[in-house]
């Protein structure tokens, strides 16, 4: 198979690692990719991004042109722009939800109505497309004396690439995010409506699952094994939020019971809800949950794969990843025997120096690839790009390690002691990832 990976992280970087396992892969393209993702065995880099409506555009004629058997999406934007519906009208097979679909992630108040239509379990929330009600809204949560200790979350309708959530302990940090985002459009049109959330004090659980709706079939959701992404910058949750700064899978406190809570509170009536909209859903989603008392509530979908936990979580998949995404397609989901290794996983990731605010870029980055292979030690690329000398960092979060132990604790040992195989100018990460005080 000929196999097109859209994407430049850390993510897409996994996914091509893992989808050049399989013995149905013959070459791999990764749009435009990383310097991790070039140096993968059968892949090579494409100098095309999907980020703009002309790269969407140059990648379907090289997809036509190239007969590409598959491709996979991995970031939202190129999803919410509906690179599957132009896909698809053009006979290719692609993994991911058409423009509608995508809603579920792309827009806030989509998802909101979508949740309190088919009861799925989730935060109380409250949308605003005016400054004048928000405002009002705000003040009445801050102003009520049961409530205002608690902080008001405020979320942008849009897509904000993880910029779009404030969590407000005051009404003047409340009124200063409503101006930012409705007023001043610090987030462009994405902020122009907003969803006020109810905050939710618990344990955050990432669950990815494949989805195969097709109209006048039945529909199939299939959850992955649980992670934990730890997404402030600072050890101990501290610090601003980022894209993530680690994860963890399974997730030790996510037990039997919880899971089956978040199939009957989240998974089944998301799944009910896409029949019954006739979503075209053929991809794969992610479940942003809090677990409060050993219940589950959902935070938010996302329409793709999660980052970094997918970093995470392909090490521990048996399956074959073609295998999968095929029976997606062709609506054999249902009967798709899902392997996975009985280990767990740790992946901490190292960041540029500043990050998540302004960083360095340009520095070389020295890999022991001797010292990772004798381990067993996955090395995930997100933000660097190839040089004639190597290596150099150019993105905020740079790399991930994955190790696989008999426990959390036994892959946290390894995949910290793998960090002595990199380096580059700068280099940090957070000291406790997969630590037993994170599980709860």
């Amino acid at each position: 198979m000929k196999i097109l990976v859209i994407g430049s992280g850390g993510r897409e970087h996994a996914l091509a690692w893992k989808i050049a396992q399989s013995e149905k892969t013959d070459k791999i393209w990764v749009a435009p990719g990383n310097g991790g993702t070039a140096g993968e065995d059968k892949t090579e880099n494409l100098s095309l991004d999907a980020a703009t409506e002309e790269g969407r555009k140059a990648l379907l004629e090289f997809a036509l042109k190239e007969k590409i058997d598959l491709t996979v999406v991995g970031p939202e934007d190129p999803l919410a722009a509906g690179i599957v519906d132009n896909f698809r009208a053009a006979g290719l097979a692609i993994i991911g939800p058409d423009k509608k679909a995508a809603l579920l992630e792309a827009s806030k108040v989509y998802s909101n109505i979508f949740m309190k239509r088919y009861g799925v379990r989730t935060a109380k929330r409250e949308s605003f497309d005016d400054v004048v009600s928000a405002l009002a809204f705000a003040e009445n949560h801050f102003n009520d004396k049961e409530k205002n200790l608690i902080p008001l979350v405020i979320k942008a309708d849009g897509l904000a690439s993880g910029k779009g959530v404030v969590i407000a302990q005051t009404l003047s940090e409340a009124a200063e995010c409503i101006s930012s985002f409705m007023e001043k459009a610090s987030l462009g049109e994405s902020g122009k409506s907003i969803v006020f959330e109810e905050f939710l004090k618990g344990r955050e659980v990432s669950v990815m699952a494949a989805v195969s709706i097709l109209t006048g079939r039945k529909g199939f959701i299939k959850p992955f094994i649980s992670a934990r992404d730890h997404k402030n910058r600072f050890e101990g949750s501290k610090g601003p939020n980022t894209g993530g700064m680690g994860a963890i899978a399974p997730v030790p406190d996510f037990n039997e019971n919880i899971q089956k809570d978040f199939e009957n509170a989240i998974l089944l009536p998301t799944l009910k809800g896409m029949e019954v909209e006739q979503l075209d859903y053929r991809g794969f989603i992610f479940f942003g949950l809090m677990v409060k008392e050993e219940q589950c509530y959902l935070l938010e979908y996302n329409v793709r794969l999660g980052d970094p936990e997918t970093q995470a979580l392909l090490p521990l998949m048996g399956s074959d990843f073609p295998e999968l995404c095929l029976s997606i397609l062709d609506g054999s989901l249902g009967t798709f025997n899902f392997k996975w290794k009985n280990k767990a996983a740790c992946a901490p990731v190292a960041v540029a120096q500043g990050y998540p605010g302004a960083y360095r870029k340009g520095d070389f980055i020295t890999v022991d690839h001797e010292g990772l292979n004798n381990n067993g030690v996955e090395l995930f690329i997100a933000g660097a790009k190839s040089s004639d000398t190597g290596l150099i960092s150019s993105g905020g979060r740079v790399l991930s390690l994955c190790a696989l132990g008999a426990d959390v604790g036994e892959a946290r040992i390894k995949a910290y002691e793998a960090l002595k195989f990199v380096n580059f100018e700068g280099m940090d990460y957070r000291k406790d990832i997969g630590l037993e005080e994170n599980y709860g």
